[in-house]
């Protein structure tokens, strides 16, 4: 077992490579050359200027101002700075919400570390239970529950603790509900006109032999809303259309370096090979070759097009509409619209940044089934991908090694060497098993059919969160693969499984405190270094940009990764609450954690990260749920840890405590969850005449008009022609249909307009 000393180290070892990574970073960060990869953001927003075009040469690529050597942590107040309300301006509100999980984690640990170690670790260390047992323990032991003999009275002090821990994190987390939930209907009021206020998703739109896709949702709504309908855009299955604009947008840039090539040095035209890779082949005329190729496929674009938009089988049974009002999508989209509840769903339009175009495509029948196969794929990878978890475990285990490699144990015995292996392998090998979990999750959840980039991270974090309680903490514990934690479970009683688990728990807080270490305080540092990005920028600088555009291309900063950040949030969460009644020495770990990322994700938000969609945190109620989650997991995880001292006469009043959380649950669902997926009447209504009031004039239906179009269409002309004509303020006497069994439907429409030709009577 590792002593306090042996934890000194590693965390010594941590906080050394943490350093040096910042060290390198803020040399690295004040270099001209890598501006751009410092500070994307600010160059995408326009309010920054490569430094490399002026100045002396050798000045354009490295700092020669040594004071700002000297300022090197300067970085650190000024990401601190920016206040609340001018980073939801800057970055959005995604970001500043993501940030305050962070804050969420110091508000609930710092209270509950310092009652522990003023009330807990006395306690706990002035038993000598351990001392007089024959049992291997280390110093960490003596500060834990561990410590104290069975049956004993002390135990109740660890009862009343509990009790406070969950609380104060309830009341924590119920504030912290309802300052975002605040947050979210506020920027959703202040917020700018955006498409997606006024747009409803329609799926499962009924098929009818007399009418089209369009003029039947065209008719549906002037029929079922009247006063409010404005327009709407059918949904293409547009991937074959996709790839061949991909295709001629790579060959407009080689285009156009070729001529960029051509304009500086015009005695010599540039040539290639039209083999592979451009390495073999007959030589051409580069720009007459490139010019060729988009004008080829400048017509299969415009043939595909022609066959997609003309051809019924390319569209499909869903549609984007639009309406007049906030109000009145609103209405549209939490109401039921047909007697027939599996037909005409309605749902709201993600922003138009969000749309996941590639699953537009997918039958909503379909789903169901995707997700069912989804759900067994999930299992089985959640119990066979973890087997090499045991063989993690093993590592932190010198005497498993120097079975292993016999002639190994001389060096390992060292004990430097000793502190090292125990201290920070495992946490770096257990990091390189789920490096390719995130990439398998987001495929899944694209196969599974969600609509938007938030909807499938948001899957996509659900599952890795899932994922990383079963094999990383209870596959640490329990060590072995999930596979056969579950075939022990299965063979015993209900009742039996925490008891086993709380049993395993504090002789593995050594683990997961060099874990925190590696994980947490190593890997932030990492993350503001971005040593990727940085190799990948100067790669591509060097080998692939031809263009400006392929610079911009190569600066792209990505964003927050919230399918991978939020469930690695998660998990310190789920280790602070289960070791804060039976190890508290692992508090302040988490506690540094989650300090320095705070700091550190606030920097990258600010400079870095450029969020692709807006969702106005859509994702806290999965925050708060999994935070409660982890709470009902320690609150049960000790209820077997007490079983297993022999304190039996505190059970029913442990039993208490998941019962009361679980009510909370419930409660902050209800109370504050609908602010998160439904959007209030009267705050539609607020908003709608404010705008009228100010801006009686706007041209509403021009400015949906492109919002959700499929990109492959931008910039061309509009190809969803049977949408209504722009003379819509014209009032019809009725609404035309071209059904056999109904000629027209005699139902007066005050805004509903003028018809396409489509709908003219037979």
């Amino acid at each position: 077992m590792a002593s306090l000393g042996d934890i000194g180290l590693s965390a010594a070892i941590n906080l050394l490579s943490a350093f040096v990574f910042l060290l390198a970073f803020a040399i690295l960060r004040i270099q001209p050359i890598n501006d751009r990869v410092y500070f994307p953001k600010w160059y995408m927003k326009g309010l920054r200027s490569s430094p490399l075009h002026t100045g002396a040469f050798v000045s354009k690529f490295v700092n020669i101002d040594f004071k700002s050597y000297v300022r090197f942590l300067n970085w650190m107040p000024a990401a601190l700075q920016m206040p609340e309300p001018e980073l939801i301006d800057h970055a959005g509100l995604d970001s500043a919400v993501y940030l305050r999980i962070y804050l969420l984690g110091l508000k609930i640990f710092i209270p509950i570390a310092f009652l522990a170690f003023s009330v807990m670790v006395p306690v706990n260390w002035t038993n000598r239970t351990l001392e007089r047992s024959n049992l291997t323990f280390s110093s960490i032991d003596k500060l834990s529950m561990s410590n104290i003999p069975l049956g004993s009275n002390r135990f109740w002090t660890h009862l009343v603790m509990a009790y406070a821990f969950t609380f104060w994190t309830c009341y924590i987390l119920k504030r912290e509900y309802h300052i975002v939930a605040t947050m979210r209907l506020h920027f959703l009021a202040s917020e700018k006109r955006r498409p997606d206020q006024f747009t409803v998703l329609v799926r499962n739109v009924p098929p009818d032999a007399d009418e089209s896709v369009s003029e039947l949702v065209e008719h549906f709504f002037l029929v079922n809303h009247p006063d409010h309908y404005l327009t709407h855009k059918v949904v293409y299955d547009a991937k074959e259309l996709s790839s061949l604009v991909a295709k001629k947008k790579k060959n407009q840039n080689w285009l156009d370096y070729y001529q960029l090539k051509y304009s500086r040095n015009k005695s010599v035209r540039p040539t290639k090979k039209t083999g592979f890779l451009g390495l073999c082949g007959n030589k051409v005329d580069a720009m007459d070759f490139y010019t060729t190729e988009i004008e080829k496929l400048s017509k299969d674009i415009e043939l595909e097009r022609e066959k997609v938009t003309k051809n019924p089988k390319s569209i499909m049974p869903a549609a984007f509409v639009s309406f007049r009002t906030r109000w009145g999508a609103a209405v549209c989209a939490q109401t039921q619209q047909s007697r027939n509840p599996t037909i005409w769903l309605t749902e709201w339009a993600p922003e138009p940044r969000d749309v996941y175009w590639d699953n537009m495509a997918i039958p909503y029948v379909s789903l169901s089934i995707r997700r069912l196969i989804i759900l067994v794929a999930f299992f089985f990878l959640t119990f066979f991908f973890m087997i090499p978890i045991a063989f993690v475990q093993s590592l932190a285990n010198i005497e498993g090694i120097e079975r292993a490699v016999p002639f190994l144990k001389p060096f390992i015995e060292m004990n430097f060497i000793k502190s090292l292996v125990q201290g920070f392998l495992p946490g770096i090998a257990l990091k390189l098993f789920l490096i390719f979990l995130p990439t398998i999750l987001m495929l899944m959840s694209k196969f599974e059919g969600f609509i938007s980039l938030s909807a499938l991270e948001r899957r996509s974090a659900s599952r890795y969160y899932i994922f990383q309680f079963i094999n990383v903490f209870l596959g640490s514990i329990i060590t072995g693969s999930a596979f056969e934690q579950l075939d022990t479970f299965s063979r015993l009683p209900a009742n039996e499984i925490p008891k086993i688990v709380g049993v395993s728990i504090p002789m593995k807080a050594t683990f997961f405190i060099t874990y925190i270490m590696v994980d947490g305080w190593a890997g932030c540092a990492g993350e503001i270094l971005r040593l990727k990005p940085l190799i990948f920028f100067h790669l591509k600088n060097f080998f692939l940009v031809k263009t400006e555009k392929d610079r911009e291309e190569a600066m792209d900063p990505g964003t927050i990764g919230f399918n991978t950040g939020e469930p690695q949030i998660q998990l310190y969460f789920l280790l602070g609450l289960v070791y804060a009644v039976v190890t508290p020495f692992l508090l302040p770990y988490i506690i540094v954690f989650f300090g320095f990322a705070y700091v550190v994700y606030r920097h990258q938000i600010i400079n870095v990260y450029n969020q692709e969609y807006e969702s106005a945190a859509a994702f806290w109620p999965d925050v708060h749920g999994r935070i409660v989650f982890a709470l009902v997991i320690s609150q049960i995880l000790l209820m077997g840890l007490f079983s297993s001292k022999e304190v039996a006469n505190s059970t029913p009043l442990l039993i208490v405590l998941p019962i009361l959380t679980i009510w909370f649950h419930i409660f902050c669902k209800g109370r504050y969850e609908p602010a998160f997926i439904r959007h209030p009447l009267q705050e539609a209504m607020v908003k709608d005449t404010l705008e009228l009031t100010k801006e009686p004039n706007f041209n509403l239906k021009e400015f949906l008009q492109n919002a959700y179009i499929h990109p492959v269409f931008k910039g061309d002309e509009d190809v969803d022609s049977d949408v209504m004509s722009e003379g819509w303020e014209q009032e019809p006497a009725v609404v035309q249909t071209k059904r056999q069994s109904r000629r027209n439907t005699p139902v007066p429409s005050k805004h509903s307009g003028s018809l396409s030709p489509s709908h003219s009577l037979h």
